[in-house]
């Protein structure tokens, strides 16, 4: 299946801000079945785009707009092939968790073992765990489908309850929250049974008849677990699903700090919003641009009086994952 994908972000700027700079992580990743066959970034102001590629293989665009503004627009496109991979099996053999502590003690997966920013075990999430039973039994591949499961039913999508930053205690204590929330609660449960999870950022394409959950016009984010013999297998809490053809993988990390779509600073007093949209179309030719329409996700506030005089810079708002 061939993908068109097109990503617009636009952040406003309640006064001109004298600089920006920005990290932009929407390239989608070269790697098994999946191939990206052509991206292109656009930004205005015109920008110098450089990129290099991170410790975990994500490309990551970055540029500067050192004269005042006050908008930054960036388009991505890009083009993806990916065929739909063979499912997994229903189960693995009764010798996989010895096989997987096998596999984690010859190979370094460290990175996906211990906690990490957003994913850090508490009192709730050990709760949780309990609740669904998410302790060594069976096989890896049994209890991960399961755990799946039993979180697309235990929790509610609800893309208003939290926030880009949002600690996972949030959407545990109330039992909703969105695809950015799950991915952190799974991912921290699923380390401690010392299966090596990661964070996965990307797209997922929507069809009527299969009910998603998450966004249509947001980007999505799932997780991968290391299981013997198949490699890096993706699970969607979300939306109930081991990732296949649909899921488009843009880059993966330890969470969501590790794999924002844009992370960036600017200088001057003025609040920054943030608007977002995102197509995802079956095509061999590029969307048009006219067809998203950007929609606002949130702002951050001016920095301090004193942060503007002494130069310091100011954090842009994030795009939660939907």
């Amino acid at each position: 299946m061939y993908y068109s994908i097109l990503h617009k972000t636009r952040f406003r700027y309640s006064a001109p801000v004298s600089e920006s700079v920005t990290e932009v992580r929407m390239q989608p990743r070269s790697e098994g079945a999946q191939r990206c066959l052509s991206f292109k970034l656009t930004v205005s102001p015109s920008a110098r785009v450089s990129s290099y590629s991170d410790n975990y293989g994500n490309t990551v665009h970055h540029f500067d707009i050192p004269a005042p503004h006050k908008t930054t627009t960036i388009s991505a496109e890009a083009i993806v092939i990916l065929p739909p991979p063979p499912p997994p099996p229903k189960a693995l053999s009764t010798s996989a968790w010895a096989d997987l502590d096998a596999l984690t003690w010859a190979e370094d997966h460290w990175d996906f073992l211990v906690p990490s920013q957003f994913a850090l075990a508490t009192p709730l999430i050990e709760r949780l765990a309990t609740e669904l039973e998410v302790c060594r039994r069976d096989d890896p591949l049994t209890v991960l489908r399961e755990l799946t499961e039993r979180m697309y039913q235990t929790f509610a999508y609800d893309p208003e309850h939290t926030e880009v930053d949002s600690p996972i205690d949030l959407a545990l204590e109330s039992r909703k929250g969105v695809c950015q929330d799950f991915a952190h609660i799974m991912i921290t449960m699923v380390r401690n049974l010392g299966i090596p999870c990661r964070y996965v950022s990307g797209y997922l394409f929507h069809r009527s008849e299969d009910h998603d959950r998450s966004e249509q016009d947001a980007t999505h984010a799932w997780v991968e677990a290391l299981l013997p013999e198949l490699g890096w297998v993706g699970f969607d809490p979300t939306n109930n699903l081991v990732a296949g053809g649909r899921h488009i993988r843009t880059a993966v990390g330890r969470d969501y700090a590790d794999v924002p779509p844009t992370k960036g600073v600017f200088k001057g007093r003025a609040e920054s919003h943030l608007a977002v949209g995102v197509k995802v179309a079956p095509t061999e030719a590029p969307i048009p641009d006219e067809e998203v329409n950007p929609r606002p996700m949130g702002s951050t506030p001016p920095p301090p009086d004193d942060a503007v005089r002494q130069g310091i810079e100011a954090l842009e708002a994030q795009q939660q994952q939907q």
